[in-house]
């Protein structure tokens, strides 16, 4: 069968008219009756009631018709996601990341893809965790990369990269002279959060939680250049992903600190609405985000 002949067979369906059926594809009725036949003889049934004035099914072709249409609705729908597929001339892929991994982690992955997909648009936005998942769901964001990602039946979640974490203080500080540290001593120490909400504080919270550790939370900050900001400038210490603080590092006013409990590390993930119709340079750089 050829997805024509099934047009044809509808139409007919519709119309109950074999002139107007073959007015509508610009053939001759004679051609559109020996395509009815031919659809008869192939499933040994007969499809129309050519005895009754309009033209009517039968139960077969009853059947016959509700099928043809959703093969014909499948096959339209199917034409229209390869032709989104093909225009990868034009390509766009949307990306929306917390700031700290779309400043400091995303990016080299980024330029990676633009050597092998130059003429491809990757436009990447920063915003908060929540209106990530928000705008990954309502389909304006192809991809979300956000950090603790969560559990969402809507949605496929990539491990991304687990990002280490350190204690970081000033450089003036007096925890700055050590190059490791026991997490116990984080003990009552004046301590830089994250806000409520954030799920880097939550992850972090646990890992307090964990060891039976109380700190003092004096200042709380929804974005991670604030909270440097603050740690900078001796307010308290913090726990942060090291590659948000290299460049602090290097400039020698910030001190990062490994802990000797275990190697705690903030896990990221890429988060996809389960439904969405990917591009083939969208799945290329998915994959490619996926290769630790």
């Amino acid at each position: 069968m050829h997805i024509e002949t099934l047009k044809i067979f509808c139409d007919l369906a519709d119309l109950r008219s074999f002139s107007k059926t073959a007015e509508k594809h610009i053939v001759s009725q004679s051609a559109i009756s020996q395509q009815i036949a031919q659809l008869e003889m192939e499933h040994k049934c007969q499809l129309l009631n050519r005895g009754k004035r309009p033209l009517d099914l039968t139960p077969a072709g009853e059947l016959f018709y509700h099928a043809a249409k959703d093969i014909i609705d499948r096959f339209e729908q199917f034409k229209s996601d390869l032709n989104s597929l093909k225009s990868s001339a034009q390509a766009r892929i949307n990306i929306g990341a917390i700031y700290s991994i779309g400043m400091y982690t995303l990016s080299d992955y980024i330029r990676k893809f633009m050597v092998k997909k130059p003429n491809v648009n990757v436009h990447i936005e920063y915003f908060s965790a929540e209106k990530i998942y928000e705008l990954v769901l309502s389909g304006e964001l192809d991809i979300g990369i956000v950090a603790v990602p969560r559990i969402d039946k809507r949605l496929n979640v990539y491990e991304f990269e687990d990002e280490p974490l350190a204690l970081v203080c000033g450089s003036k500080h007096p925890l700055a002279s050590k190059n490791k540290i026991d997490i116990h001593q984080l003990q009552f120490e004046r301590f830089i959060a994250f806000e409520e909400g954030v799920p880097t504080r939550d992850w972090i919270d646990g890992i307090f939680q964990k060891y039976n550790i109380v700190v003092r939370p004096v200042m709380e900050f929804d974005n991670v250049e604030t909270v440097k900001k603050a740690v900078e400038i001796n307010s308290g210490i913090s726990i942060l992903p090291r590659p948000v603080v290299l460049q602090e590092l290097t400039a020698g006013t910030i001190k990062a600190l490994d802990f000797e409990n275990e190697k705690f590390a903030r896990p990221t993930g890429i988060i996809i609405r389960k439904d969405r119709i990917l591009s083939y340079d969208a799945k290329f750089l998915i994959e490619l985000l996926r290769k630790k």
